[in-house]
């Protein structure tokens, strides 16, 4: 379902004569109105509020059941979690906690110590009893996002009033990074209640900078909590609309009806208000964002299960032709299924094949395969057919292998519906897919063991159960697996990167997937705006924003 954009209620008298006066003083009367091109501005340029347009609608704000991009860009306003991210960074810092946790030697007993002083939107005091509750909820619920936490923790309970004590099943050293997740933040145990799918949509009550005080079809509006215990926004509220096409959002930023232009717009519309920004007098938000875009390859499928075949392919893809043609400059390339935007990020692709356009290592590797132009390989390479990126990225890898490669390898590009499209993957119907990959939290093994490990199967048979079966590689490897054991219980950053090192080189050399490009995340903002940045884990900070007169 579209969602139509809110604008302000029209409160200026029109003066016309006869019914059709009538009629529209009637209609102009009723309030606040969506209208299908752009809104007017919500809150005028003196009232300090800063209006965010987006095209992407939160399904819900219950942090238990929100598991959507649109949900966490508002819920990182409204809610305050254990631990966040120093901006700009992948340092880990307290937040309602007052300290990084002392974890047990055997890796599975974390304990906390929480902020004093603080109390909930509603007035409640927030103590251990109240942010164990949270925990408790996220997990029993039964919410879309409860399985990030739900397989991992025993229990979670007060140890003092200002003290919590998670135990876990078995040792995962990113722990304390999965409880910086948008959705694990502390809400009031008298506006909630625990029980299977007991959600509550349009209702926030938390801890947050900012308080909710409308959720409608096109207008989200959060006003500053006066009571919050950290520093106090320097805006006067926040107020989102939501637009009905990326055109709308272009057009209604340009003519100054919203302050920000945010999630989603498309190449085209990136790239010309970027040339315009200082005649049109705004300013423009870029950042690496932590979104992978992949080439998954069927190790069980033929010819894939060769390996020569598998680094032919890694050795051919272009992925400055894709980072130029396709995304105009908007993305770069990836050599590692691990973002740039991490310390134990390494390029291993590009060590191993070049940047991805090494062809005369495609050649022999192919003819050590079998394969000529007398005996091409054929390679179908599907895509979710709603995805216009990834449909021109498998043209142009179509045109460029034809280019260079004189019919030794053909591509053909092949499309489905995106529900199929997954369900297919996961049946390992697909020789080759281009998918995307957004974390869920903020750490390296969030990029490796849901493609690599492997819960049940064998090097002969493959994956059977696990998170390279649910990729669609059903790629199994035993050091592999030993590999990503190892680093979930290693506590010593720099041992746990010596690991993540072998983890990627490893990647490389047996090609389940291909890394071909990292995201960059845009935002466009008026120029009166202050402290308005992107950040790739917390997206929009906007209790940094002012907003001058």
């Amino acid at each position: 379902m579209l969602w139509l954009p809110g604008s302000k209620p029209f409160r200026s008298l029109v003066q016309f004569l006869g019914l059709f006066c009538l009629c529209l003083l009637l209609v102009t009367s009723c309030g606040r109105r969506p209208t299908a091109n752009a809104p007017t501005p919500a809150t005028g340029s003196n009232s300090g509020r800063v209006t965010v347009g987006m095209t992407i609608k939160p399904r819900t704000l219950d942090p238990a059941d929100a598991y959507e991009l649109a949900s966490s860009s508002v819920l990182y306003s409204l809610g305050d979690r254990l631990y966040s991210y120093k901006l700009g960074t992948t340092q880990l810092e307290p937040q309602l906690a007052t300290a990084l946790p002392k974890v047990s030697p055997d890796g599975k007993t974390y304990t906390i110590p929480l902020r004093q002083g603080v109390v909930f939107h509603d007035g409640t005091p927030f103590n251990a009893q109240a942010m164990a509750f949270s925990l408790d909820r996220f997990i029993k619920n039964g919410g879309k996002p409860s399985s990030l936490i739900a397989d991992l923790v025993e229990s979670v309970k007060a140890s003092g009033e200002y003290e919590l004590t998670i135990k876990l099943k078995n040792a995962f050293a990113p722990f304390a990074a999965v409880l910086s997740y948008s959705g694990l933040c502390a809400i009031s145990p008298k506006a909630y209640e625990i029980g299977g799918g007991k959600f509550n949509p349009t209702k926030f009550v938390g801890t947050g900078p900012y308080k909710l005080v409308e959720f409608s079809p096109s207008l989200i509006r959060l006003d500053v909590f006066d009571q919050y215990w950290g520093e106090k926004p320097p805006n006067k509220g926040i107020d989102f609309q939501f637009l009905t096409s990326s055109a709308n959002l272009f057009n209604a930023f340009r003519t100054g009806a919203i302050d920000i232009a945010y999630q989603s717009l498309d190449p085209d519309q990136i790239a010309k208000l970027q040339k315009d920004a200082a005649s049109g007098g705004w300013q423009v938000l870029e950042t690496k964002g932590n979104v992978v875009n992949y080439m998954v390859l069927n190790t069980k499928s033929e010819p894939l299960n060769k390996v020569e075949v598998r680094q032919a392919i890694a050795s051919l893809l272009n992925r400055p032709l894709i980072v130029e043609r396709v995304l105009r400059n908007q993305g770069e390339p990836a050599y590692s299924m691990i973002p740039n935007t991490f310390d134990v990020s390494k390029p291993t692709y590009k060590d191993a094949y070049g940047d991805g356009s090494n062809i005369a290592k495609a050649k022999e590797l192919l003819t050590k395969a079998g394969f000529s132009q007398a005996k091409p390989l054929k390679i179908e390479v599907w895509y979710p057919s709603a995805s216009t990126i990834r449909q021109q990225v498998s043209s142009t890898l179509k045109e460029y292998v034809k280019s260079q490669l004189a019919g030794v390898v053909e591509i053909e590009p092949r499309s489905e519906e995106s529900a199929s499209f997954f369900a297919n993957i996961r049946k390992g119907v697909y020789q080759a897919a281009l998918v995307n990959w957004y974390p869920d939290f903020s750490d390296a093994d969030n990029f490796i063991r849901p493609f690599l490990n492997c819960e049940k199967g064998t090097a002969k048979t493959g994956c059977e159960k696990g998170g390279s079966q649910n990729q669609g590689s059903f790629y199994y490897s035993d050091r592999m697996n030993q590999l990503i054991q190892q680093q979930l219980g290693e506590q010593n950053p720099q041992q746990r990167q010596q690991i993540f090192a072998e983890i990627q080189d490893i990647m490389a050399k047996d090609v389940p997937i291909i890394p071909l490009w990292q995201t960059k995340d845009y935002a466009f903002a008026r120029k009166g705006l202050q402290n308005a940045q992107l950040d790739p884990i917390v997206q929009l900070p906007l209790w940094k924003i002012q907003k001058g007169a």
